[in-house]
This record gives structure tokens, sequence and C-alpha cells, in this order.
């Protein structure tokens, strides 16, 4: 028997499929069930994993009571993410929940206090953070390349999240409101919007970024598209002490990041006190401007060293060491990204500048 028998609960977001793949790759994980509200997702799924549909339960709680999961991965909507976080700690397993963090801080909050006062862990994963580009930037703003970060722009998204699903296998999707609205993602009251999925990627891998530090306050604007409940462009700018951050969230790229990179190019920038780096998503080089080579130069990504490959080798190892969850699948990250999206998203309701939220 494995030692870490995972549960997925709810298939609302693709990433599920990737995640399980993940489980099933690992030399000491294997999925004992899972469940999800419309049978036929989940039943793709397994096919593509080359697992059996006997794994697939008619009733969540008979999957967690039936199965004895360690730990359970949750992929519901993001407006579901409180609620099916806090349904599955009650059974006092660890916590895998993909990005983003919640619907709003409350939510965020009350994950937080379910699963941990259980005892457990709870990480919130983001595929960003696994980017080896990314990764590498991080490194050399902590060994201090570029001086003090000032400032963080990002820009990030895809075509859409009707245009994919796991592997990132291309759909054929009506181009239209009435399609678009019967989808999630494109309902208010399910907190979709390009805003509320790929912002908390920017805020938080900017708060790690940025150490840990908060900004003072948040300018946020967003597109009315026509027909639509929710947005499909947004920028926020972040003021810090140290200067101003610009998050920018945008369903509807020319291309997908991953096929071939759209303008303006997906991922970061960050300028330093002495120095820059720009960070783009899929790419194998970071370029570095620093006083000593103000031309700039590329530096070639790390590679990618076990733990810290994926969510889920990299949760399984924390819980197999005993060790916290750290960085920006940390709740004490995200919390802070979060704080940040519900600031925009209040800016942007209220179409005004506001200090951040708590």
């Amino acid at each position: 028997m494995a030692r870490h028998r995972i549960v997925g609960i709810n298939f609302d977001h693709m990433h599920m499929g990737d995640l399980l793949r993940l489980v099933v790759a690992h030399p000491d994980a294997e999925v004992v069930g899972v469940w999800h509200h419309e049978p036929d997702t989940p039943r793709e799924v397994l096919g593509r994993l080359g697992l059996d549909e006997s794994l697939i339960f008619e009733d969540w709680r008979a999957c967690m009571e039936q199965t004895s999961p360690t730990v359970a991965i949750v992929c519901a909507s993001t407006g579901g993410h409180g609620e099916w976080a806090c349904k599955v700690a009650e059974y006092g397993v660890d916590v895998l929940v993909e990005k983003p963090f919640a619907a709003n801080l409350a939510d965020a909050d009350a994950m937080t206090e379910a699963v941990h006062s259980k005892g457990k862990r709870l990480a919130i994963n983001w595929p960003l953070a696994w980017y080896p580009p990314h990764r590498t930037a991080k490194r050399l703003v902590d060994e201090g390349l570029i001086g003090e970060l000032r400032s963080v722009t990002y820009y990030d998204g895809n075509r859409g999240p009707a245009r994919h699903k796991m592997d990132k296998v291309e759909t054929v999707v009506e181009d239209s409101p009435e399609a678009k609205n019967k989808l999630w993602w494109y309902q208010k009251d399910q907190s979709g919007g390009s805003l509320q999925d790929y912002l908390g990627y920017g805020t938080t891998l900017g708060t790690w970024y940025h150490d840990g530090k908060k900004p003072l306050e948040v300018t946020c604007m967003v597109d009315e598209p026509a027909g639509l409940e929710v947005d499909e462009h947004s920028v926020t700018v972040a003021r810090y002490a140290s200067g101003l951050s610009k998050f920018e969230t945008r369903w509807g790229t020319f291309t997908d990041p991953w096929s071939h990179q759209p303008q303006p190019r997906c991922g970061f920038v960050l300028c330093g006190s002495a120095g820059t780096i720009s960070s783009y998503d899929y790419q194998e080089t970071i370029h570095v401007q620093t006083q000593d080579r103000p031309e700039g130069y590329d530096i070639a990504v790390d590679p990618l060293v076990h733990p810290y490959t994926d969510g889920v080798n990299y949760f399984l190892d924390c819980i197999d060491n005993d060790r916290p969850i750290e960085g920006p699948l940390s709740p004490e990250i995200c919390r802070i990204g979060q704080q940040i999206v519900d600031t925009a998203a209040r800016s942007a309701a209220e179409k005004k500048t506001l200090p951040l939220l708590d």
C-alpha cells in the first residue's frame, strides 16, 4: 500500500487531470478515489491516465469515508474553493488546492483554519511557481544580483479557459457570450473572470519576489465585455513603499504562451536598485541587466530538482519530512496575494484607489 492515499474531489478545474498524473508518477502515492458532480468528467480524465473507472464515486462523502485518504486534492470552481476545502478538511486529511486560493479573503481564512485545526497542511498550487525561469529569477533576486527589488511587472493569461482542457488539449468552443456564459469560468457567482483566475498568480508570486512585503494601496480597472458577467482583461497597480508594481491578466491573448508566446510576452519583469530580470513563461533563458553589464545578457534557467519540481512532489515531500509549506504555496504568502486580489476587485467595482483590504 502506498504511503500517500490520494483522492481527487471536484473536477471543475481542468488542472485536476494534470495533478493526478503527478500522483500516478509518484513512487509512493496512489489515487484511491475521485468524485465530481458530473461523472463523465472524471471518467475522461481517468481514461487518459490509464486508471480504472471503479475509482469514481457517486457521493463525495462515500469517497472520503471508504477510501481512508491521507491527502485530498481539490479542483473546484474558484467560488467553491472555500466550501470544498472545508468539507474535505473535516476528515483530517492534508489538503492541496489548485490555484487560485479562494473567492475572497474570508474563504481563504476559513480554509486555513479548517485544515490547520486538524493539525494538517494546506497548500495552494500555482503552476507558474514551478516554471524554471521564475524559480531562477527568485534565486537571483535572493542572491542580490539586481539589488533591492523595487517593482514587479506581471502579464499573463491565455486564449481563454474555453479553449483547452487537461494536458492543454485544444477544444473548439463557440466564441459568443451565450456559449461562454454556460461555463462556470464566466459566471460571477462562481468567481469567474480573468482577474479572479489569473491575478493571484501575479500577486502571490509577486509577494514571493517581494519577500512577503505588502502594498499600501491598490488601483484596478477591468474591461466590461458586452454580454458577459465578468472581465476578460484586468490591470492592477499596487503601490509599495519601494514603488509601483503592475499586474495584468488577459483571457484572449493572440496565442497561448505554451505554444507561441503572445505579445506582450507572458511572465514577469523584475526591477531592482542595481539591475533588472525578465522571466517569461516556458523560456529556457532569462535576461538580466546589471550595473556591470547594462547591455544585458542571458542566463540559462536552473533545472528543477526534487522536490521542487511540481506541487504534488513538493507537498508530499513536506508531509514525509514534517516540513512547513513555504514560498508561493504557503497560506501565509497566498493570503497576501489574496488581499491584493480582493482589493483589486473592489477597486474595479468602486472605480477608485483603495488601501489594502484585510
